[in-house]
């Protein structure tokens, strides 16, 4: 019996919606970019060292460049663009208190920010008030190639204050 088009559609939920993908053994990363247009996720080493390509599958931070689209299976995925809150035009009304205090803090570059930010989230819904070591903790796997690992610790701790606020 011959197999239909639509049988061949793997499916991943990705910010709250659930999204047809055709490449499904192709690494998450690329499906997020290349299929959904989800650029906020960014390419930065390729063997999962760095970090710039972390998403939230199921709430846990995973490097995105080295899992496949089909391996998350039904699990959530949250990307950048999943943090902030949206009206029903789709339009940013809020932004997650993490993005708002990377926002507020002066950094370099930025390409590492993702990865530094999605981690950030994870640490914050574990433990809504982390000292610094656990911040730091949290920060350490990711890489900043300009060296902005103070700026970038402070933000998160002012992340946990906003947070707390709201």
């Amino acid at each position: 019996m011959p197999s239909s088009a639509a049988a061949d559609v793997t499916r991943i939920l990705v910010n709250g919606r659930s999204h047809p993908i055709e490449h499904a053994d192709e690494p998450l990363l690329w499906v997020l970019r290349d299929e959904l247009g989800l650029t906020g996720t960014h390419y930065g080493c390729g063997i999962g060292a760095c970090g710039c390509c972390t998403v939230l599958v199921a709430g846990e931070p995973v490097r995105s460049c080295q899992v496949t689209a089909a391996s998350v299976g039904e699990r959530p995925v949250t990307t950048m663009e999943g943090l902030a809150e949206r009206g029903p035009d789709g339009q940013v009304t809020a932004l997650h208190p993490v993005q708002q205090a990377f926002l507020e803090t002066p950094l370099q570059c930025g390409w590492c920010l993702p990865g530094h930010i999605l981690c950030a989230v994870a640490l914050l819904n574990r433990n809504p008030a982390p000292d610094e070591a656990a911040i730091a903790e949290a920060a350490q796997p990711n890489l900043c190639r300009c060296g902005g690992y103070n700026t970038i610790k402070a933000a998160v701790a002012r992340a946990a204050e906003l947070a707390r606020s709201s």
